[in-house]
């Protein structure tokens, strides 16, 4: 497919609740277009798109897929991204690389909690929007009562630019209320006739709510409307409905089926017809916090939205032109990291199938194979340009993962190093103190397709445990005691001796201060005290977890000209430690969490009532400018570990929250009772 002027150019996402069928339109798209030969469905597992071995096994979009279509002398980008909460990383991102949100709604279920969610998302970034009613053929569709629930969610924005000739099995096809037609798709062609007298005054009113809306976008012929001189005439219609779609005043809705490809020709004809192009619709936010428009004239400069690993051809980088023409052999700068690609070669890529084209020019989507590059990198020629970063949500689901087997350690750990580098809504790290690998998602859902992937395409076997969380020991009085070591094996000895004041040292770490004087200790061998108890507070005394926020002096001791040894005083220094420790009153500490949740007001007497059942308090309240509740607690995080998961259960799907773990706080007796029973269990197994 020729690289087109950025005029020719749409960037379309497809959101929406997965099931209501976003990739089932583009695939008609495709279709119809002549770029496929047949219609692709995800039932059969004979989708273009969603090719996926797992999005076959599933039925639903896991990861964005790129359509190019084209049609009649335009180039229209479709992004199918996924509608589950899981994967919403990737339609995010999608999001950025578009102009235009078609949301795509299901006309027996209607607008659905993902899709309000992924309606709040595409406001925020402000795109434009359009609404197609899916499904419209199918048992018990209600066109009128869909509507009246779209408008009622989202607004008096909404008006439609289509409406069905008969719903349920009695759908025929479509009323073009903008060229006031009737059309249908019949035998794989479409037919263009006159409206039927029984739907005459049914388009009326359509057409006349929609020259209203529309209205709006020139304020002189506004005033002409509203005075009632006359109505708006085809060509002022036509004129100022993609400056109505522009500017946001508008929100058009269209109607069909895509299954029986009904209603999806007069989508493509006013995508390219009233829908912006790149360089129509902006700004672009820099890092720097100035901003970019698409511009054709500009150096080749490009941004990464999407990375995906494929076992072939290698690293794949999605990524929109932001300016100028972009041809194999040209060198990128990346703006992040400096580093220089030369271009071998550039996509068009229909989901996995790919064509080399010999340019792309701004404004338009393309993929570049092997660039060494990350999701959310700017490159241009000069590399200076890049923008702000992509608005990816934070993960906040952990989970433990380990080997099943010692053979497959070393390729696990590759495996997840590679997977959290493409992905950046996957992060992965090591508790040096729990010794857990934790790999951190947005669900249930992206774990599953990590185990997935990692047996199928690896044949690597993983389980996950539970996630440790990190306690803390420290302590609550002032102690003394004395560390003497002392052994003879028949040549030279080892001999230690000294004495440990320890104190409580709130929120002032460790601290170690040497009191010693008249030579009762040899000045080089202080340290080595200094290393017993350190050594000793990350063995813990309680249990296994590390002591924080104490103060020890060494005021005295003993030693001996020939048996005295850093290794020795170091064992000293250590029971020292634990002599004391056992009357200086040790307790444990555990991580506390910050957390905010965003719910609707009927939800708010569970959360509070939540929040008490997991040892939380609540630090304050108060309403977004959407209406909604957003309370603040303060919990254990051992409590929340989970949250991601208990969340979209209690409030099915609605619930929103962050989490921040900030300080620490002493564990409740009958709790800390537990946790050392639980360890000394532990301890008496191992030494079996």
């Amino acid at each position: 497919m020729a690289a087109p002027s950025t005029e020719q150019v749409r960037n379309i996402v497809l959101v929406g609740q997965d099931g209501a069928g976003k990739t089932s339109f583009a695939e008609a798209m495709l279709h119809l277009s002549g770029k496929t030969s047949r219609l692709g469905t995800t039932h059969d597992g004979k989708s273009n798109l969603d090719y996926d071995p797992e999005e076959i096994k599933r039925q639903f979009t896991i990861s964005t897929a790129l359509a190019p279509i084209p049609y009649k002398g335009f180039k229209i980008n479709v992004l199918d991204t996924s509608g589950s909460d899981d994967f919403i990383g990737d339609t995010i991102a999608a999001m950025e690389a578009a102009e235009m949100a078609l949301f795509v709604i299901d006309a027996v279920a209607g607008p659905q909690i993902n899709t309000t969610k992924l309606w709040q998302q595409v406001e925020r970034k402000r795109l434009c929007r359009a609404i197609f009613i899916n499904h419209i053929d199918r048992e018990h569709a209600d066109y009128d009562s869909a509507m009246a629930n779209l408008i009622a969610q989202y607004g008096q924005r909404i008006g439609a630019v289509t409406i069905p000739i008969g719903v349920d099995k009695d759908f025929k096809g479509v009323i073009d209320i903008i060229r006031m037609k009737a059309r249908y798709h019949e035998g794989g062609k479409e037919r263009i006739e006159e409206i039927p007298a029984e739907y005459a005054d049914a388009a009326q009113a359509a057409r006349d709510k929609l020259c209203d809306l529309v209205a709006e976008a020139d304020d002189e012929l506004m005033m002409k409307y509203l005075d009632g001189e006359e109505a708006l005439t085809q060509q002022e219609l036509e004129s100022l409905l993609g400056l109505a779609i522009a500017q946001e005043l508008f929100i058009p809705v269209f109607v069909g089926s895509t299954l029986i490809e009904q209603g999806i020709e007069g989508i493509m004809d006013d995508i390219v017809t009233y829908f912006p192009a790149p360089d129509a619709h902006g700004p672009i936010p820099t890092v720097d916090g100035e901003s970019l428009s698409i511009d054709a004239q500009g150096e080749p400069a490009c941004f990464v939205f999407k990375t995906v690993s494929d076992a072939f051809v290698g690293r794949l980088s999605f990524v929109k032109m932001i300016s100028g023409v972009l041809e194999p052999g040209v060198e990128l700068i990346n703006a992040k990291t400096k580093k220089k690609d030369r271009i071998a070669h550039i996509y068009v890529m229909t989901g996995k199938e790919n064509e080399d084209v010999k340019s792309a020019k701004a404004g338009d989507i393309v993929v570049i194979p092997k660039l060494d590059a990350h999701t959310g990198d700017t490159l241009s020629t000069s590399g200076k340009i890049e923008i702000a970063p992509l608005p990816f949500p934070r993960p906040l689901y952990p989970v433990a993962i380990e080997a099943a087997n010692q053979k497959d350690e070393d390729k696990l750990g590759d495996f997840l190093a590679k997977y959290a580098d493409i992905d950046p809504c996957v992060t992965l790290h090591r508790d040096e103190q729990t010794h857990q690998t934790i790999v951190t998602t947005l669900g249930e859902g992206s774990i599953n397709l990590i185990l997935s992937r990692m047996k199928e395409r690896n044949n690597i076997e993983a389980k996950l445990l539970e996630v440790k969380v990190p306690y803390r020991e420290t302590i609550r009085k002032v102690s003394q005691a004395q560390g003497r070591h002392k052994k003879q094996t028949g040549g030279a000895g080892q001999f230690g001796d000294c004495y440990v004041r320890l104190e409580p040292n709130p929120g002032g770490g460790y601290e170690f201060l040497d009191e010693v004087v008249g030579g009762r200790i040899p000045r080089g061998l202080i340290p080595a005290v200094d290393k017993g108890i350190q050594g000793a507070m990350v063995e813990g005394y309680l249990t296994d977890d590390p002591f924080v926020d104490v103060k020890a002096a060494v005021y005295d001791g003993s030693y001996h000209p020939v048996d005295s040894n850093e290794m020795a005083f170091k064992q000293a220094g250590r029971l020292a430690f634990r002599n004391a420790c056992e009357k200086a009153d040790p307790y444990l500490l555990e991580p506390m969490a910050n957390i905010e949740v965003t719910v609707t007001d009927e939800y708010n007497g569970t959360i509070l009532s939540d929040f008490s059942t997991r040892r939380g308090r609540v630090t304050g309240t108060a309403t977004d400018e959407r209406g909604n509740s957003v309370i603040k607690a303060r919990v254990p995080y051992k409590e929340v570990v989970t949250y991601a998961r208990d969340l979209r259960s209690m409030t099915r799907g609605i619930g929103s929250y962050s989490l921040e773990i900030e300080g620490y706080e002493e564990v409740p007796a009958d709790i800390s009772k537990k946790l050392i029973a639980d360890y000394q269990a532990r301890r008496e197994e191992a030494n079996k």
